[in-house]
């Protein structure tokens, strides 16, 4: 799975927890994204979250 390149946030591993008390392992995927940036003046591919794309932390190209 992919990480954010800017926070490090990734999937995270739990249980499914059904009614009868059955548990099931499950993963919770982070919104992450494919986004052209700028990165010291050159265009570069990074996998980005949405939280930080919408807090601006990357410069889009």
């Amino acid at each position: 799975m992919a990480k954010c390149s800017i926070c490090g946030k990734g999937a995270h591993f739990g249980c499914n927890v059904s009614h009868s008390h059955r548990k099931s392992n499950r993963m919770w995927k982070s919104n992450i994204k494919k986004v052209k940036c700028n990165v010291n003046g050159t265009h570069k591919s990074l996998y980005v979250c949405a939280s930080c794309l919408r807090s601006n932390k990357v410069e889009r190209a």
